[in-house]
């Protein structure tokens, strides 16, 4: 055959060989691509919804692990944290008599709005719980500062527990200091938040508060160490109060008068600090001295007192148609 009959062969059928090859080659490269290719749809489903299913089988677990642990722990022991000694108090609501608990405890029950004053609750929550009235039980910002000074410092600078979670822990003390206990605190603080107001969270608080010895709650601490009830108090005065639930051992006034009187500054360079005290008032409150010995519990009206409870049992507060004003006068004489 002739070149130029070669030449026409190889060019009598252009429709069929070049399209073809094309086709082959764009074929080819979607299969690599993956675009087009057949069945990588069919693989990735099987894929997620197995991941999908292990997900939701994990957290399912997890949920009915938590959700077993928290009924494990069984309801809150409100009836146990609501007893406290039995008072007698005159015609006017003033303490006449308290009696200690059966295990000699000073328990007074305290009500924030009427009984304690304003601004111990204001220098309270400034130093403790910044944000009581708005949480849940739960600071995630004072726990994540707390973390974070952990790990800047080295050492716990503050532990983050709001009032909430600190009245979880003394309803129910426990020695050891754990993640485990903490967590505790947090189901407990939650819990104590749906069942209860924000007052009453705050009385229980006032009423538990360790100071020291057989002395639990604001009242006894400010009646013992003050003498009086804590209705009016001074900056110092409240500032030592703050102080000393946080180590009530450590600085018990009758013991170590002068650890209590480091705590109390630092509180109130705290509130130095965060600009709710002035430096003027802060350093007056200072040279204040901490009162070293503790004071009697008042006894006015022993043999009324006495009787009014012998009769009327089983009651927190008895009250009197005595004045205790004029009990102290007689008394006195």
């Amino acid at each position: 055959m002739s070149a130029s009959g070669k030449k026409n062969s190889r060019s009598s059928w252009p429709g069929l060989s070049r399209p073809s090859t094309t086709l082959v080659a764009f074929t080819e490269r979607e299969d690599v691509d993956g675009r087009d290719k057949p069945g990588h749809d069919d693989v990735r489903k099987p894929r997620f919804a197995r991941f999908a299913a292990m997900t939701f089988a994990i957290v399912g677990v997890v949920s009915i692990a938590v959700g077993t642990w928290i009924t494990s722990l069984g309801p809150l022991p409100l009836e146990q944290a609501r007893q406290v000694s039995a008072t007698v108090v005159d015609r006017n609501g003033k303490l006449l008599r308290a009696y200690a608990m059966a295990d000699g405890r000073w328990r007074l029950p305290a009500d924030a709005k009427t009984a304690v004053d304003p601004g111990y609750l204001k220098l309270l929550l400034a130093y403790e719980d910044r944000r009581f009235y708005s949480h849940a039980g739960i600071d995630p910002l004072a726990l994540g500062r707390a973390a974070f000074q952990l790990i800047t410092r080295g050492h716990i600078v503050s532990g983050g527990s709001t009032v909430t979670m600190q009245l979880a822990r003394l309803m129910e003390p426990r020695r050891e200091r754990s993640v485990y206990a903490k967590v505790r605190q947090m189901v407990r603080a939650i819990e104590l938040e749906r069942q209860l107001s924000k007052d009453e969270i705050l009385d229980l608080y006032l009423a538990l508060a360790p100071f020291g010895g057989n002395l639990e709650g604001v009242r006894a601490a400010s009646i013992a160490y003050f003498g009086k009830e804590p209705k009016r108090l001074s900056l110092a005065e409240a500032a030592l109060l703050v102080a000393l639930p946080q180590s009530p051992e450590t600085r018990r006034l009758d013991r170590y008068p002068e650890a209590a009187r480091a705590a109390r500054d630092r509180v109130l360079d705290r509130m130095v600090e965060d600009g709710k005290v002035s430096r003027e008032d802060a350093g007056l409150a200072k040279a204040v001295t901490v009162p070293k010995l503790r004071k009697p519990m008042p006894i006015l009206a022993p043999h009324s007192s006495d009787s009014a409870i012998a009769i009327v049992k089983d009651a927190t507060v008895i009250q009197l148609t005595l004045d205790s004003s004029l009990q102290k006068v007689y008394w006195k004489h």
